[in-house]
C-alpha cells in the first residue's frame, strides 16, 4: 500500500495530543471527520478542512477508520459504548484505532465486545513522544491487534510516528505503553531527586543535563525535565501529572493481575499521588521538583 494513498478517517478526542495529530493527518492528505466532547476545540481543524460531527457514532458514517485519543479507560468506554457512541453505527469491515493509554485487560474486553456486536475490529496503538512528538510526527507507536488491520492504517500512522511496532494481539500495545510509562515516571522522579540534590549541594543544577549528555544516565526525560526543573519552568504545560499517575496505576494494577512484581513503579505511583494531592494534577511533571525542594 502506498504511503500517499489517502484514507477516510474519523477522530475523537481533540486535546493536547489529538489536535497536532489531526493537523498532521490533514497535512498528509487524509480525509478527516472530527468529534470532541467540547465542540469548540474542533474549530481549528474545521478551518483546516476537517468535517465536524455532533456524536461519536456519526464518525462511522463518514469514515472506515475511526481513531480515538481520549483521557482514560472510562472515557473510551463511554465514547464507544455510550448513547450515540461508536457502537450505535459501527459496521463490519470498519476499524477502530485507539491512541489512548488504557488498561490492557479492559482493552481486550472492549475489543471483543465491539467485534461481537458490530463486526468492527480494534487496534490499540498508544503513543510515546508527547506533544513535541505529535507536532513533529516523530511519535513511537506500539500496536496491538491483527497485522492485516495494521497494514490498512500504516500510511496514516506513518504521518504521525517515526516508528510503528506490531507488538502482538489486541492489548499488546497497551502492555508496551504501560512498560514505557513505568520507565518515564520513575525516571522523572529520580531526575527531580537529582536536581534537588545538586541545588542543595551548591552545584549549578542547570548544567546537569549537559554534563550527563551522552553518558549512561542520559535520556530524553533528563534532557527535557532537568533544565525545566532547575529553572522552575513549568509553563506551558506539555503533559500532565494526572496522566503519569493514571498510567502508573494502570501498570501496577496490570502487574498484579499478571502476578508480576513492580515495587519501584508502585512507589512511584504513591509519590505521584502525593504530588497530585498537593494541587499538581493538572500541572507539568517538571513540577515534581517541588516534592524535594525545601519549603520556605
Amino acid at each position: 500500500m502506498s504511503n500517499s494513498l489517502p484514507l477516510s478517517l474519523g477522530f475523537a478526542g481533540i486535546g493536547l495530543m489529538g489536535l497536532p495529530m489531526c493537523r498532521r493527518l490533514l497535512a498528509a492528505g487524509h480525509q478527516l471527520t472530527v468529534w470532541n466532547r467540547s465542540p469548540d476545540k474542533c474549530a481549528p481543524l474545521v478551518e483546516a478542512g476537517a468535517r465536524q460531527v455532533e456524536t461519536p457514532g456519526e464518525l462511522c458514517d463518514a469514515a472506515d477508520v475511526v481513531m480515538l485519543c481520549l483521557a482514560d479507560t472510562g472515557v473510551v468506554r463511554e465514547v464507544v459504548f455510550g448513547d450515540a457512541g461508536i457502537v450505535s453505527k459501527a459496521r463490519a469491515g470498519q476499524l477502530l484505532v485507539d491512541f489512548s493509554s488504557l488498561e490492557p485487560t479492559a482493552t481486550r474486553d472492549m475489543a471483543a465486545q465491539l467485534k461481537a456486536a458490530t463486526g468492527m475490529s480494534w487496534l490499540d496503538t498508544p503513543v510515546s513522544g508527547g506533544t513535541p512528538g505529535a507536532e513533529a510526527g516523530t511519535l513511537a507507536i506500539m500496536v496491538g491487534g491483527e497485522a492485516t488491520d495494521l497494514e490498512r492504517v500504516r500510511p496514516a500512522l506513518l504521518a504521525l510516528g517515526q516508528r510503528v511496532t506490531h507488538m502482538g494481539g489486541v492489548g499488546a500495545g497497551q502492555v508496551t505503553k504501560a512498560c514505557n510509562q513505568m520507565i518515564v515516571a520513575c525516571n522523572a522522579l529520580v531526575i527531580a531527586e537529582v536536581v534537588a540534590l545538586a541545588e542543595q549541594s551548591g552545584v549549578d543544577a542547570s548544567l546537569i543535563a549537559e554534563a550527563l549528555a551522552g553518558g549512561f544516565a542520559d535520556s530524553k526525560p533528563l534532557q527535557i525535565l532537568a533544565p525545566q526543573m532547575a529553572e522552575s519552568r513549568f509553563e506551558p504545560v506539555k503533559w500532565h501529572v494526572r496522566t503519569l499517575l493514571k498510567d502508573l496505576d494502570t501498570a501496577v494494577k496490570f502487574s498484579r493481575e499478571q502476578g508480576s512484581a513492580t515495587p519501584l513503579s508502585g512507589l512511584a505511583a504513591q509519590l505521584m499521588r502525593l504530588h497530585g494531592s498537593q494541587g499538581y494534577l493538572e500541572k507539568d511533571p517538571a513540577t515534581l521538583i517541588d516534592l524535594y525542594r525545601s519549603k520556605p
